[in-house]
Protein backbone atom coordinates (compact mmCIF):
# COMPACT_ATOMS: atom_id res chain seq x y z
CA UNK A 1 0.00 0.00 0.00
CA UNK A 2 1.40 3.08 -0.75
CA UNK A 3 1.50 6.06 1.72
CA UNK A 4 -0.28 9.15 0.43
CA UNK A 5 1.63 12.05 3.00
CA UNK A 6 -0.81 14.74 4.41
CA UNK A 7 0.44 18.39 2.60
CA UNK A 8 1.47 20.57 5.02
CA UNK A 9 0.19 23.89 4.76
CA UNK A 10 1.72 27.50 6.14
CA UNK A 11 0.26 31.30 6.58
CA UNK A 12 2.98 33.76 7.02
CA UNK A 13 2.25 35.36 10.32
CA UNK A 14 4.96 37.99 10.95
CA UNK A 15 8.65 38.60 10.59
CA UNK A 16 10.62 39.24 14.09
CA UNK A 17 13.47 40.77 14.86
CA UNK A 18 15.59 40.63 18.20
CA UNK A 19 18.23 42.56 19.85
CA UNK A 20 19.93 40.55 22.30
CA UNK A 21 22.55 41.54 25.00
CA UNK A 22 25.87 39.99 26.48
CA UNK A 23 25.28 36.46 27.49
CA UNK A 24 24.48 37.15 31.54
CA UNK A 25 26.17 33.58 32.29
CA UNK A 26 27.84 30.81 31.29
CA UNK A 27 28.05 27.55 32.99
CA UNK A 28 30.94 26.46 30.74
CA UNK A 29 31.24 23.12 29.49
CA UNK A 30 28.33 21.43 31.36
CA UNK A 31 26.94 18.07 32.54
CA UNK A 32 24.30 17.71 29.67
CA UNK A 33 26.84 18.75 27.05
CA UNK A 34 28.18 22.16 25.30
CA UNK A 35 28.22 25.43 27.25
CA UNK A 36 24.81 26.83 28.70
CA UNK A 37 24.46 30.68 27.94
CA UNK A 38 21.68 32.92 28.84
CA UNK A 39 21.77 36.13 26.90
CA UNK A 40 18.93 38.91 27.42
CA UNK A 41 16.57 39.97 24.58
CA UNK A 42 17.05 43.73 25.27
CA UNK A 43 14.48 44.85 22.20
CA UNK A 44 12.73 43.79 19.17
CA UNK A 45 9.63 44.21 16.93
CA UNK A 46 7.40 42.52 14.93
CA UNK A 47 5.41 42.68 11.60
CA UNK A 48 2.97 41.18 9.67
CA UNK A 49 -0.36 41.46 7.73
CA UNK A 50 -2.45 41.43 10.38
CA UNK A 51 -0.12 41.81 13.48
CA UNK A 52 2.74 44.05 14.36
CA UNK A 53 4.22 45.85 17.66
CA UNK A 54 7.49 45.32 19.68
CA UNK A 55 8.96 43.16 22.00
CA UNK A 56 8.75 44.00 25.70
CA UNK A 57 12.34 44.49 27.24
CA UNK A 58 13.54 43.30 30.78
CA UNK A 59 10.88 40.20 29.79
CA UNK A 60 12.76 38.33 27.53
CA UNK A 61 16.03 36.12 27.80
CA UNK A 62 17.48 32.89 25.19
CA UNK A 63 18.75 29.78 27.75
CA UNK A 64 21.04 28.78 24.59
CA UNK A 65 23.08 25.40 24.91
CA UNK A 66 26.01 25.75 22.63
CA UNK A 67 27.39 22.34 21.53
CA UNK A 68 31.19 21.87 21.12
CA UNK A 69 31.14 21.74 17.17
CA UNK A 70 28.64 25.06 17.39
CA UNK A 71 25.80 24.05 17.07
CA UNK A 72 23.00 26.00 18.98
CA UNK A 73 19.82 24.80 20.47
CA UNK A 74 17.28 27.89 21.66
CA UNK A 75 15.43 28.01 24.49
CA UNK A 76 13.68 31.29 24.00
CA UNK A 77 10.46 33.30 25.87
CA UNK A 78 9.24 36.70 24.76
CA UNK A 79 6.21 38.97 25.96
CA UNK A 80 5.14 41.01 22.82
CA UNK A 81 2.77 43.94 22.82
CA UNK A 82 1.10 44.22 19.88
CA UNK A 83 0.82 48.53 18.33
CA UNK A 84 -2.64 48.00 19.69
CA UNK A 85 -2.19 46.82 23.26
CA UNK A 86 -2.69 43.59 23.46
CA UNK A 87 -0.01 41.05 25.21
CA UNK A 88 1.26 37.79 23.80
CA UNK A 89 3.44 35.38 25.28
CA UNK A 90 6.02 33.95 22.58
CA UNK A 91 8.09 30.66 23.51
CA UNK A 92 10.29 29.12 21.33
CA UNK A 93 12.83 26.19 20.73
CA UNK A 94 15.20 25.65 17.71
CA UNK A 95 18.27 24.71 16.38
CA UNK A 96 20.68 26.86 14.28
CA UNK A 97 24.13 24.43 12.92
CA UNK A 98 25.85 24.37 9.83
CA UNK A 99 29.70 23.79 8.60
CA UNK A 100 32.33 24.81 11.31
CA UNK A 101 33.60 27.71 9.08
CA UNK A 102 29.89 29.15 8.86
CA UNK A 103 29.38 28.92 12.61
CA UNK A 104 32.81 30.69 13.05
CA UNK A 105 32.01 33.39 11.12
CA UNK A 106 28.44 33.59 12.66
CA UNK A 107 30.04 33.95 16.26
CA UNK A 108 32.56 36.61 14.94
CA UNK A 109 29.48 38.92 14.52
CA UNK A 110 29.85 38.56 10.29
CA UNK A 111 26.83 38.85 7.83
CA UNK A 112 26.36 35.55 6.20
CA UNK A 113 23.79 34.26 4.14
CA UNK A 114 21.39 32.13 5.56
CA UNK A 115 21.47 29.68 3.24
CA UNK A 116 24.41 28.32 4.39
CA UNK A 117 23.09 27.11 7.61
CA UNK A 118 19.88 25.36 9.11
CA UNK A 119 17.95 27.65 11.64
CA UNK A 120 14.92 26.56 12.53
CA UNK A 121 12.28 26.96 15.16
CA UNK A 122 9.09 25.81 16.48
CA UNK A 123 6.22 28.20 18.48
CA UNK A 124 3.86 28.30 20.85
CA UNK A 125 1.90 31.64 21.67
CA UNK A 126 -0.28 32.05 24.58
CA UNK A 127 -2.33 35.82 25.20
CA UNK A 128 -5.49 36.12 27.33
CA UNK A 129 -6.93 38.72 24.70
CA UNK A 130 -9.96 37.39 22.87
CA UNK A 131 -9.42 39.02 19.76
CA UNK A 132 -6.06 37.00 19.36
CA UNK A 133 -7.37 33.69 21.32
CA UNK A 134 -6.81 31.88 18.02
CA UNK A 135 -2.62 32.13 18.78
CA UNK A 136 -3.45 29.37 22.13
CA UNK A 137 -4.38 26.94 19.55
CA UNK A 138 -2.21 26.85 17.18
CA UNK A 139 1.37 25.63 16.43
CA UNK A 140 3.98 27.73 14.55
CA UNK A 141 7.56 27.07 12.76
CA UNK A 142 10.04 29.80 12.31
CA UNK A 143 12.88 29.91 9.89
CA UNK A 144 16.04 32.39 11.59
CA UNK A 145 18.83 34.35 10.14
CA UNK A 146 21.55 35.50 12.28
CA UNK A 147 22.44 38.90 11.06
CA UNK A 148 25.00 41.28 12.76
CA UNK A 149 22.07 42.87 14.08
CA UNK A 150 20.41 39.73 16.13
CA UNK A 151 18.36 37.01 14.85
CA UNK A 152 15.55 37.48 12.91
CA UNK A 153 12.92 35.08 12.28
CA UNK A 154 9.90 34.66 10.02
CA UNK A 155 7.22 32.73 11.77
CA UNK A 156 4.36 30.82 9.79
CA UNK A 157 1.30 28.86 11.71
CA UNK A 158 1.27 25.86 10.61
CA UNK A 159 -2.33 24.82 9.24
Amino acid sequence: MAITPLPLTTEFLFRIALAAGAPQMSTGPAARGGELRIIPVTGGSFEGPSLKGEVVPGTTADWLRVEADGTAHMDVRLVLKTDRGQTIYMHYSGVRTGPAEVLARLGRGENVDAKEYYFRTAVRFETADAELAWLNRVLAVGIGQRPPTGPTYDIYVVK
